[in-house]
């Protein structure tokens, strides 16, 4: 029987990338690695993350840019600074809490 994986994050937490400069929302959670071959290769060995682990879909965010980014839970950290997200999707699927956090939009939830 294969093992039951729990995620750490939740969809609408606000989450910030352990090595690299940016953070982000989760707006989707894959059980384990489901994306390419060819993009989980094109990430160093010395730093490519376990397939076997949650990855997370977030509307993110750096200094420059926002995008979407594909993370596994090792790399992500809980985000507390209380910032605003700018991202432009956000408010397509999100509401936010009255306590600065996020919700999803009624009728988007699976």
């Amino acid at each position: 029987m294969a093992e039951i994986k729990h995620a750490k994050f939740t969809v609408g937490q606000v989450v910030r990338h352990r090595l690299f400069p940016f953070r982000g929302i989760i707006f989707d959670i894959d059980p384990e690695f489901a994306n390419t071959e060819e993009w989980w290769l094109s990430i160093p060995e010395e730093i490519r993350p376990a397939k076997e682990q949650p990855f997370y879909h977030l509307y993110a965010e750096n200094a420059d840019h926002t995008y979407i980014a594909y993370v596994s839970e090792q790399n992500l950290l809980l985000d507390d600074s209380g910032k605003p997200l700018r991202h432009p999707d956000i408010s397509d699927v999100f509401d936010k809490n009255r306590g600065g956090g996020y919700r999803l939009k009624p009728g988007l939830a699976n």
